[in-house]
């Protein structure tokens, strides 16, 4: 008897040390730019830019992210505005029912809007999108790169856009929802490309503008009791991609002045660690809800710009004594880390 509860003791120590000392590396797939997962009732549902169709992953662990169930769940009828380019899918839970959303045109950039899907299934990977058609201001102007989000019981869109009609430079913009997909009121612009690390946009094209200013792919980031806006500065077709933060410092998200932007980027490309243009990130918890993690994608070389080359990864990250995210330095590639707890 003694023999079988040592034999039961050691297999459980060693059951547990291997599920304290599992491990991943990045990056997590081969490809994958624009990353963003959402979690709910125990798995992670994923998506990442494709261009032509959405894609979702689900896995109870994104470091196996590349073992994870695939589906297809939207693929544009053509002759559309929205056939072509699908950029930067979301999907969320909100309001009882999943949500897409996603920029496309019709194979003309200055074409690009936002548009919306919506699934009453309790599994997103099952059930049916159904098209619920453009989400857009007043103005329709130029807009990709949507994010929701819910502050104080108002749902909020963020999203970049432009301010006129033509290209030259992105803006950070804001509007309230009355649903998830419907904007309500005007849109407000809180942030805009004003340091010279936000302004690293030659595009050397002659069919093209010269130069464009970024700020893009926003993401909401509530930590206790305090909001942020994390967002990436400069083109991503050069290597000075890089993540900023914006904190609400006023009561009011729509009014302007109520944002302050951070003078330096919190999260650039790191030349020892062989790792360029990190940025269009999402965040997500541990299941455990006790780490803070940041999912993004980058480059393993200088000067792969925008294309295929950009591959999802991850790390943990943490706060500052006053209440601010660090995000650290982007991780080597193939180095190995302990994958998030309660896996």
């Amino acid at each position: 008897m003694k023999r079988l509860l040592a034999s039961i003791a050691a297999l459980f120590l060693c059951t547990t040390v291997f599920a304290q000392t599992e491990t991943f590396t990045n990056p997590l797939l081969p490809g994958g730019a624009d990353p963003y997962a959402f979690y709910k009732d125990g798995f992670y549902y994923y998506t990442h830019t494709t261009g032509n169709r959405i894609i979702i992953k689900k896995t109870d662990n994104l470091a196996r992210l590349k073992d994870a169930e695939q589906v297809t769940a939207y693929t544009p009828p053509t002759g559309t505005m929205y056939s072509k380019n699908l950029w930067a899918p979301e999907i969320l839970f909100l309001e009882g029912k999943w949500y897409i959303y996603f920029a496309a045109d019709n194979g003309r950039n200055e074409n690009h809007r936002m548009y919306a899907l919506e699934n009453s299934s309790a599994d997103p990977m099952k059930g049916t999108w159904t098209f619920k058609g453009k989400v857009a201001d007043a103005t329709d102007k130029w807009a990709i790169d949507g994010d929701v989000f819910k502050w104080k019981g108002q749902l909020y869109m963020i999203w970049s856009g432009w301010e006129g009609d033509t290209n030259g430079q992105q803006n950070i913009y804001l509007a309230k929802m009355k649903n998830p997909w419907t904007i309500t009121g005007k849109r407000v612009k809180i942030g805009e490309p004003t340091y010279d690390w936000e302004k690293h946009g030659d595009l050397n094209a002659k069919d093209d503008v010269p130069h464009v200013n970024v700020n893009e792919g926003p993401q909401a980031l509530e930590h206790n009791g305090r909001l942020f806006i994390v967002f990436s500065a400069s083109g991503c077709w050069t290597d000075y991609y890089a993540l900023g933060v914006m904190s609400l410092s006023g009561k009011n998200l729509t009014d302007a002045k109520s944002w302050k932007k951070s003078p330096q980027p919190y999260f650039k490309q790191n030349k020892e660690n062989g790792v360029y243009a990190p940025g269009h990130n999402s965040f997500f918890k541990s299941p455990d809800g006790k780490q803070d993690w940041i999912l993004y994608h980058a480059n393993d070389e200088p000067g792969q710009g925008c294309g295929r080359h950009r591959s999802p990864r991850m790390q943990q990250f943490t706060w500052d004594k006053n209440g601010f995210p660090v995000f650290g330095e982007p991780v080597k590639r193939g180095v190995v880390l302990p994958i998030p707890t309660g896996n």
